[in-house]
């Protein structure tokens, strides 16, 4: 399921709180990021109608029906896909040229590579 960045927002607050009223997702959007009620409550029902939130009453309460980590994996999916072709390999490849590693997480890398075999 595809999350645009405003849909992303909401469920950060979701993720975090695990449930919350819409007025709270209005209220710390509103701290966080300067959203009036009106356009939380808008990416809120962006979020209902896509099936990533549910709504219950009373008090119009939120909660996740995908996880962050499901969110996670299909934006490194559509990374992956898009950037480079469907090759993993290629978007490792251009993380780790892009910043030398300690030796502690060479090795962290290692392990990691050794479990997925």
């Amino acid at each position: 399921m595809k999350l645009y960045d405003s849909e992303l927002k909401v469920m950060e607050v979701l993720w975090d709180l695990g449930e919350a009223s819409a007025k709270t997702i209005a209220q710390r959007l509103g701290q966080q990021v300067g959203w009036s009620k009106t356009t939380t409550y808008t990416v809120i029902k962006k979020c209902l109608d896509k099936g990533a939130l549910a709504r219950t009453e009373p008090g119009f309460l939120c909660r996740p029906l995908i996880s962050r980590q499901q969110a996670q994996a299909f934006a490194t999916d559509e990374l992956v896909d898009k950037l480079y072709g469907g090759a993993a390999d290629k978007l490792v490849a251009s993380l780790l040229g892009r910043k030398r590693l300690t030796a502690e997480e060479l090795e962290g890398l290692k392990k990691l590579v050794e479990e997925l075999q």
